[in-house]
Formats: C-alpha cells, structure tokens, sequence
C-alpha cells in the first residue's frame, strides 16, 4: 500500500472531520525508520531530547546545533508522517528576526517540514513573525518546559479560574497570529476540551485528557525505555527498558560461559582454499 504524505493540510483536515491525530517524539534514525513503518501523522523531534538522548536536566542547555544534529538523523528515516522540529530556548525569545532565522535553519539544515515553540504573550509576535516567513508554526501552551524555572517545577497548569482563562485567551491569540497546531500539554482536561472545542486548529494533548484532537507522547516513555520516571499522563504501551537489561544480562552470561559465540553464530573456511594472495599465476 502507498503511504500518503501527511502535510500541513492533512492534519487541518483531520480536526475538520473528527479523525484524532497521533503523534510521537522521536529524536533518533533508528526510531525513525520504525515510525516510518507505522501510520503515525506527526514526529516531534522535540528539546526533550536534553534529558532524553543528552541528560542534561533540563531543556534548557539544547543548543540550535544539536537540534539539528537530531533533526536530521530523523529526517533521514522518516519519508511519510509531518516532521516537526522544536526551537530550542533562546532561539526565538530575543527578536523575531532570530525566530526567523533560527526557524529557517530546522527547515533548511534539519529538513523539517515545521517548527514548534513555546508560550505566548511576547511569543505570540515570534510565531506570526515566522508563519509570515512562510514557515509553518505549531504552538505549545500549559506547561511549557522551558519556562520551567518560572513555574518552580514541573506543575499543571491552568488549575484556577484565571490562569485557566489566560491560557484559553492565549490559544485564540496563538491561532490569530498563524499557529496551524496547538500543544496543550499538563492542563486540566476540562480546559483543554473547551479549548479544543472552540479552537479552528487541532489541538494536540499531551497530560490534556482525552478531548483534544489528537495526542503526543515521547517514544522513550511510552514505550518504558525512560526508567526513572514516568508522568501519570504516560502509558507505557511495552516495557522494552527491562526487556533491554535482560538481553544485555544474558549477553553477559553467555560470553563468560563460552556458549556465545557458537557455530551459528561463526565463519567458517571455504570449502576450496583461497590462493594465497601474490601466488597467482600470469591468465589465472
């Protein structure tokens, strides 16, 4: 069967007809070459990475450097689903000439197909400064990672009536101003479901409850590679993370007992020997 390119337009006409949208972060070619061989609609190469891939403890060390480092190894095994690129911090906060130009540079060097960031306010200018650039802007409102240290941590947000109404008010913002997507990620599923609701772009969840128009998770997480923590909005749909240690152990024992490698596992010479290199003879 041949795989539909999942474009900017797909996933508008996904809200529009009621179909959820699934989405993923990945950040790596061997991840991306499994995606590529599932029907999902968009691969988040996001900043997460820094705790994810790099272990920092944050976000906030990423660099454009290595986002594009990341977003190019995805691009490379990944042909069909809508690749989206995170701006990292500082990218895009300063002016939104560096917006359009560190924006530029996840689509031009990373081979992505949009970018993503953060917040509102001030931020809004940033993603209609780079959506009039012509470049595709997904937004991310809740708990945006990057604001973590104004947050003291990482909280859901949007719990009381008036944080819950600036956020509503910011998501409308963020749609006047060119946003084609919407991360809602940590808010109350209510609030996330009203917004969803009135939004005319997709919504997509991540800890927003089941309402929103679509949902993301990191790869890492769902699949139980990330071991030492897992949000309550995580299900862990394999436990590969244990499934890893145990084949690692068992490698272990084998090579210290002598039974890996075995003869299947081995060379053999063929049956007629090789001439010995320089023993050739002259039309041989």
């Amino acid at each position: 069967m041949i795989k539909k390119q999942i474009t900017i337009p797909s996933i508008l006409g996904k809200k529009n007809s009621g179909n959820k949208i699934a989405a993923l972060t990945a950040y790596d070619f061997c991840f991306a070459q499994i995606l590529e061989e599932t029907d999902v609609d968009i691969v988040l190469v996001g900043d997460s990475l820094g705790m994810v891939t790099l272990g920092y403890e944050s976000t906030l060390p990423v660099t454009m450097d290595e986002m594009i480092h990341h977003i190019r190894a995805v691009k490379r095994g990944l042909h069909h689903p809508l690749l989206v690129g995170d701006m990292p911090f500082m990218s895009y906060q300063v002016s939104n000439e560096s917006a359009v130009k560190n924006a530029g540079r996840i689509i031009q060097e990373g081979g992505a197909g949009a970018v993503k960031l953060e917040g509102a306010g001030p931020m809004t200018e940033r993603v209609r400064a780079v959506a009039q650039a012509g470049i595709s802007v997904m937004g991310h409102l809740g708990l945006t990672p990057q604001s973590i240290h104004q947050f003291g941590g990482y909280k859901v947000q949007g719990k009381n009536y008036l944080d819950a109404r600036q956020i509503k008010k910011d998501a409308f913002d963020l749609q006047k101003a060119g946003a084609f997507a919407l991360v809602l990620e940590a808010i109350p599923q209510e609030l996330a479901r009203e917004i969803t609701k009135e939004l005319q772009i997709p919504t997509i969840g991540i800890g927003a409850g089941p309402h929103c128009d679509g949902q993301i998770l990191v790869l890492n997480d769902m699949l139980g590679l990330n071991r030492e923590f897992t949000p309550k909005f995580v299900k862990r749909f394999a436990e590969l993370g244990d499934m890893a240690k145990s084949a690692v152990n068992q490698y272990i024992q084998e090579v210290r007992e002598g039974s890996f490698p075995d003869q299947d596992h081995s060379y053999d010479m063929p049956q007629k020997p090789l001439r010995q290199a320089g023993n050739e003879k002259p039309g041989s």
